[in-house]
């Protein structure tokens, strides 16, 4: 099976350091900060949204975007393993899964560069793909990503790759694909792409509110993700 999962609030609790690199960067250009509690709503489309939502609704172009993200990716790229962490129980099932034979991806709205350092640093040679945002390619919920993760690890396992008439799902022979994430980014991402979805509760979206969005299938603890597995 293919198992692609979400970065930020799913596998790692990334939120403190985000916080902090968003305030320095808000402080740095001129602008006020928040209290690290307010940026689970802000985070999930990628850093200049991030920012964007982080800045007074009468500051945010384009240019002010750029102008603060100049000063953010540095910081980030120094501190965002300050205080980020992987949610408990997730290394433990990571390490199942791969025993198991599956095929793990990460795809994330986090920018390539910094989603690569943190899933090396806290899960070393466990993934197969690890995808973030790339220049050219759509952010999720477009469900680009997906289709690049499975046709890159369909690829490596020596599979060949399906699309369906609609041209919009990718299967891999053999396997099947679940996609799993905390957010209703990771929900869209998915139906868009046709998978299946599973939403974990730990993460930045509190439960009531995927219970509230219609979300089917919610876990409260990593290890009930086996019970998808197959």
């Amino acid at each position: 099976m293919i198992l692609i999962f979400d970065l930020d609030g799913t596998l790692l609790n990334t939120i403190t350091d985000l916080g902090y690199a968003c305030n320095y960067a808000l402080q740095q250009a001129g602008f006020p900060s928040h209290p690290i509690e307010a940026y689970p709503a802000m985070v999930g489309n990628g850093i200049n949204n991030l920012i964007r939502r982080a800045l007074p609704e009468n500051e945010r172009t384009e240019e002010t975007i750029l102008r603060v993200r100049a000063h953010f990716v540095p910081y980030y790229d120094q501190h965002n393993c300050d205080y980020t962490r992987p949610y408990d129980g997730i290394p433990e099932l990571l390490v199942t899964l791969k025993s198991q034979g599956h095929m793990l991806a990460v795809a994330s709205n986090k920018y390539q560069a910094a989603t690569e350092q943190i899933v090396a640093r806290f899960f070393p040679c466990i993934f197969d793909v690890v995808l973030g945002e790339r220049n050219g390619v759509p952010r999720k919920p477009d469900p680009q990503i997906v289709f690049d993760i499975v046709r890159d690890l369909s690829g490596k396992a020596g599979l060949s790759v399906k699309r369906s008439v609609s041209e919009t799902v990718y299967q891999s022979e053999g396997r099947s694909v679940l996609y799993l994430g905390d957010s209703l980014v990771d929900r869209d991402t998915a139906r868009n792409a046709h998978l299946p979805f599973v939403a974990c509760s730990w993460g930045f979206v509190p439960r009531e509110r995927l219970v509230g969005e219609g979300v089917q299938h919610i876990v409260d603890n990593p290890i009930d993700i086996l019970n998808y597995v197959h």
